[in-house]
């Protein structure tokens, strides 16, 4: 017993719809593209002059975590502690006391 299935096409793009890409490639005719294609071109090279300085500055962070580590210091904590000095200090207050009382619940301390 052999059973054909429908052809109901691509349900999640129905026909005569367009994407948002499509949409935005329409909006600009080829004049105005060239126009903006210098704009284009210095934010594109914007970010990935951003990229290239956010990857060093990684590795920045990764060398000096690495000597931190070299001298006894453990890098887990040291992130926790940075994570810490990023918060307000009520907010970090609160969280605080939020963990000591769970910690209490669960006989933990």
């Amino acid at each position: 017993m052999d059973y054909e299935f429908p052809d109901l096409g691509n349900p999640a793009k129905p026909e005569g719809k367009k994407s948002r890409r499509a949409k935005q490639a329409e909006a600009f005719s080829a004049s105005e593209m060239g126009a903006n294609a210098e704009e284009l071109r210095r934010f594109i090279e914007r970010v990935e002059h951003l990229e290239e300085e956010k990857a060093s500055l990684a590795d920045d962070i990764k060398d000096v975590m690495a000597e931190a580590q070299g001298r006894g210091f453990d890098k887990k904590t040291i992130r926790a502690v940075i994570k810490l000095r990023k918060q307000d200090p009520d907010e970090r207050q609160e969280a605080e006391a939020i963990l000591e009382l769970y910690m209490q619940a669960l006989g933990m301390i």
